[in-house]
């Protein structure tokens, strides 16, 4: 018997074979356009091959450019910016890092749903 107070708990497996997937399955929390999606993914892949100290850095940003189709790589930072903005990626002095819970290692994520 469940009491009154005690939390319902749920638990679901996703079996998840790309970064892209892996972004897009978060997406409802960071509401990112479908290019904004292939550009994300991109750079975590390339920064995966890299492992770069700041993650929107130009060896990236010039990798991530021509797996998407951008001519001018210089484009990247408009959505650099978005991705700032909405929580996607951190900066702290001037060095850029995917926020932790977009990190594709992570092997369990815990959501907890507070309803009003």
């Amino acid at each position: 018997m469940i009491k009154q107070n005690e939390a319902k708990q749920r638990k679901i497996v996703v079996n998840i074979d790309s970064t892209y997937k892996y972004v897009q399955l978060w997406n409802g929390i960071f509401n990112l356009t479908e290019k904004g999606l292939q550009i994300l993914s991109a750079f975590i892949d390339v920064q995966i091959i890299t492992n770069e100290e700041n993650f929107c850095c130009v060896r990236n940003k010039k990798a991530v450019s021509r797996i998407v189709g951008i001519k001018d790589y210089n484009t990247l930072n408009n959505y650099i910016k978005r991705f700032k903005d909405k929580g996607v990626i951190i900066k702290n002095n001037s060095v850029y890092s995917l926020n932790d819970f977009l990190n594709p290692d992570t092997s369990s994520v815990n959501v907890i749903i507070h309803t009003i």
